[in-house]
């Protein structure tokens, strides 16, 4: 038997029983700036309990003794996926740190961390797992169990985290979401239309409900609860009215696909990230539907004959109690049930829900937007309308031109059990807890209204059609087909975004061999990939509609910009692989 062979065998069993590496104390670095550099209400004070964590952070979890989990970004060895902290003198900041939950490298990218009846529950792209919690012990000592596992033979897809969310019945509801925009004929390609009906939404594209305490489910084990749900990150239950709620990702890409209907700026703002209110038999539109938080109204996707105006049958499909502007990622959401504790937030939160937005990254040419923690408040003991802006300052930089340029982007939230407040970020791996240390009877407008003033920030603002568009008055950026098909992933920078979209800057993808960039841009690419030294694992759509021509002229681009330089593709080289290609089917 191999060495190679054995190894892979060892990491396969490490995943269905989890790993735990031994326990160690170690001191990390520490930032002292005022509330670690972010915007809160008058009263409030935010402490940082890590300044930086290899695996970096997503999503997180805090006991009822305080200890934090974490699901990690990367994990460290690419065999561990959640990391551990614990505040062994209480001064708020973590001074212990541990590692455990085997997870093989593919798939291992993922979402959800809550702690549910004494579990621990996370996941990876594919499996929801959890660990049972012993008390007064920072790592579990048991082995994973594995509750749910996604079996569709996907091969690439988009939209497959899983987050979880319990309700107060034994239920369990996974999300299992579409990858498509709008369930196109040719996904991502330009006026492709859509398929009517769409067969996604027999096993996507909705919420399916679980029992939260049987072992080894698949997709068959549940029933599908909700439909017409794109992308699902941000989920939870209310317990003030006992229903589940999410904040989902909209559509993308109005402009590369339907630039005859749409103009840069309706694809920056539109359309709407939906705070929706998720009961039985829900169906929120898509993939036929989007919401348009500008007109107030669900509209056609143009894959169906929408043109930006045509509402058809929106108003038959469940509308959003907010419609959040596009792009801004919603990717945590929490209801808030801390008020009375000792570090309890004033009644101004009681019931309310913490929104983490994590950020745009294409709504060139206008400013990258999101980047912040929002706040609704409870009204009647269901969400109000209205929302405000409770935590800002993340991306450290205004305008975001780039979402490179965000020093953090927060991602995960959760209450502590003694009121307060952990956010985690995804960039560098950094966890803020934050307190109310004011008088909470004297909490109220002037210390609200100071926030909102946050709200005229670019990342936050609707932006003006011509003096935020970044492009105004200056020559279009590098080349045009550039902007149009490559700059929402890859940015305008060439650097990517860090978690989603590889950098093109020094990558050895752009510098290497040139018939492969070309068969990258005429087949598309499926993960999982590995770009210096990051696993990346996401879809690149084929781009073979555009001419010879066209491809020559970006792929010149790329190998020239950003710091790169390397040799032309010439229109030949171009026509040469196309025909390759043909030869191969």
């Amino acid at each position: 038997m191999s060495k190679l062979y054995t190894r892979g065998l060892f990491l396969a069993l490490l995943a269905v029983v989890g790993f735990v590496r031994p326990e160690t104390t170690t001191t990390l670095p520490v930032r002292t700036a005022e509330n670690g550099g972010l915007f809160l209400p008058e009263g409030f004070e935010a402490t940082v309990v890590v300044d930086s964590l290899a695996g970096r952070a997503r999503h997180l979890a805090v006991n009822d003794n305080g200890d934090i989990y974490v699901k990690a970004r990367f994990a460290r060895d690419k065999d561990e996926s959640v990391i551990a902290l614990r505040d062994t003198n209480g001064d708020g900041r973590a001074d212990i740190i541990k590692r455990f939950g085997g997870l093989t490298r593919e798939r291992a990218y993922g979402t959800a961390m809550r702690i549910h009846n004494g579990y621990l529950y996370f996941s990876s792209e594919l499996i929801v797992y959890r660990y049972k919690l012993t008390p007064g012990q920072l790592v579990p000592e048991g082995p994973a169990e594995i509750m749910l596992t996604d079996d569709h033979a996907h091969g690439m897809h988009e939209h497959i985290t899983k987050p979880v969310a319990f309700d107060n019945k034994g239920y369990m509801y996974v999300p299992f979401g579409a990858g498509s925009n709008a369930c196109q004929e040719k996904n991502r390609i330009p006026s492709s239309p859509g398929l009517n009906p769409c067969g996604l939404l027999a096993d996507h594209g909705g919420i399916w409900r679980f029992d939260a305490n049987k072992v080894g489910q698949t997709q068959k084990d549940g029933k599908l609860f909700a439909t017409g749900l794109r992308s699902i990150v941000a989920l939870d239950w209310n317990p003030a009215d006992q229903t589940l709620y999410t904040v989902g990702h909209g559509r993308d890409d109005f402009l590369m696909l339907w630039s005859h209907l749409y103009s840069p700026w309706e694809s920056a703002v539109l359309p709407s990230e939906e705070f929706l209110r998720v009961k039985e038999g829900m169906d929120a539109g898509w993939p036929y539907y989007y919401y348009d938080q500008i007109q107030k109204k669900k509209l056609l996707n143009p894959e169906y004959g929408g043109d930006g105006k045509k509402a058809g049958k929106g108003a038959d499909y469940e509308q959003p109690v907010i419609g959040f502007p596009a792009h801004w990622a919603p990717n945590d959401l929490v209801f808030y049930q801390k008020t009375g504790a000792t570090n309890g937030f004033p009644e101004h939160y009681k019931n309310g829900a913490f929104i983490a937005f994590h950020g745009s990254t294409n709504r060139a040419p206008y400013p990258q937007a999101g980047y912040f923690i929002c706040f609704v408040p409870d009204k009647n003991g269901s969400p109000s309308t209205n929302w405000e802006v409770f935590a800002d300052g993340f991306a450290g930089v205004d305008p975001v031109v780039n979402v490179s340029d965000a020093v953090y982007r927060p991602m995960g939230i959760a209450m502590g059990p003694d009121g307060s407040l952990y956010i985690a970020e995804t960039e560098k791996g950094k966890i803020w807890k934050v307190t109310y240390k004011g008088d909470k009877s004297k909490f109220g407008p002037a210390q609200l209204a100071q926030m909102e003033k946050r709200k005229s920030m670019s990342n936050i603002r609707t932006p003006d059609k011509i003096a935020d568009n970044l492009d105004k008055d200056k020559p279009v950026l590098g080349s045009k087909v550039y902007g149009v098909y490559c700059a929402a992933c890859h940015q305008r920078n060439g650097r990517g975004d860090s978690q989603r979209f590889p950098p093109l800057a020094d990558s050895e993808w752009v510098l290497g061999d040139k018939n492969r960039l070309i068969e990258v841009l005429l087949k598309g690419l499926e993960g999982p990939i590995e770009v210096k030294g990051q696993s990346y694992n996401n879809v690149m759509p084929q781009h073979d509609f555009l001419k010879n021509e066209a491809i020559a002229e970006v792929l010149t681009f790329v190998r020239q910009s950003f710091g790169n330089s390397a040799s032309a593709v010439s229109v030949d080289e171009v026509d040469a692989v196309r025909k390759s290609i043909k030869k191969k089917k």
